[in-house]
């Protein structure tokens, strides 16, 4: 099986390159970003094909630039998954803030979907469809729907934010959409229903039901999280945007 050198030797190859080609092109990359951490010596680029020897990341940037390659990729075969930043995130630490998820999600990540399910299935009932799926597979996130992922954004309840607790629990991920950013003042019939915002704000960032009042902005939180409402002035607190879906997990509240 090949490395990541051999790989980016036989590129290189392939576009009829010599070392000193790759030498003199990235001495002009390291030109143009007035940095001297592009340039590619002859010694480096025969050490990074034949002796594994691991690229920086300037000079892992000159090699893709110059090779037309895709730095996800590349960086894909030295084990860097990149497309698996969000659910490492998520497993790696619980983070006592809620925050934006700022990690790479984009068209080109893939999940696995069910492909297959039996035909007996009756989605008329509440059936448990993991004992039901006969085959899995993979596919981009970007045939799932006709979601604008462009206007959305991801973020994560903090392990310890109870402020909007049930509604929104602790560790819970939140989908956001940016192109909803106006307060809506009516509209709704009780607290289900009531549009929740997710708001950055000196501090930090917040979660909760927001109301215009006197161009001053009022956060309440839901009853279960016996979180205090905030009062912020015109400039301290900007709308990213509506929280449009959750997903979490439904024994959270053993943690409290």
């Amino acid at each position: 099986m090949e490395d990541a050198g051999q790989k980016l030797k036989r590129t290189r190859e392939r576009l009829n390159l010599r070392y000193r080609d790759v030498e003199e092109a990235s001495q002009r990359i390291a030109e143009r970003q007035k940095s001297d951490e592009f340039v590619i010596a002859l010694s480096r680029l025969a050490d990074i094909e034949n002796k594994g020897t691991v690229p920086s990341i300037y000079r892992l940037y000159s090699l893709c630039t110059i090779y037309r390659l895709d730095l996800t990729d590349v960086l894909a075969w030295y084990g860097v998954p990149l497309h698996q930043m969000a659910a490492d995130s998520l497993a790696a630490l619980d983070v006592p803030a809620t925050h934006p998820m700022r990690v790479r999600l984009d068209s080109s990540v893939e999940v696995p979907v069910p492909l297959s399910l039996d035909p007996s299935v009756d989605f008329r009932r509440t059936t448990y469809i993991t004992r039901l799926i006969q085959r899995w597979g993979r596919l981009p996130l970007m045939l799932l729907g006709a979601t604008d992922l462009k206007g959305q954004r991801y973020a994560v309840m903090g392990s310890d934010d109870w402020s909007m607790y049930p509604f929104l629990p602790p560790g819970a991920i939140l989908l956001i959409d940016e192109n909803k950013r106006k307060i809506a003042a009516d509209g709704w019939r009780d607290e289900h229903e009531r549009p929740i915002y997710f708001v950055e704000h000196r501090q930090g960032f917040a979660a909760g039901w927001c109301s215009l009042v006197e161009g001053r902005l009022i956060m309440q939180f839901a009853p279960g999280g016996k979180t205090p409402p905030r009062l912020f002035a015109e400039n301290e607190a900007d709308i990213v945007g509506q929280v449009v879906g959750v997903a979490s997990r439904l024994d959270v509240w053993r943690r409290r």
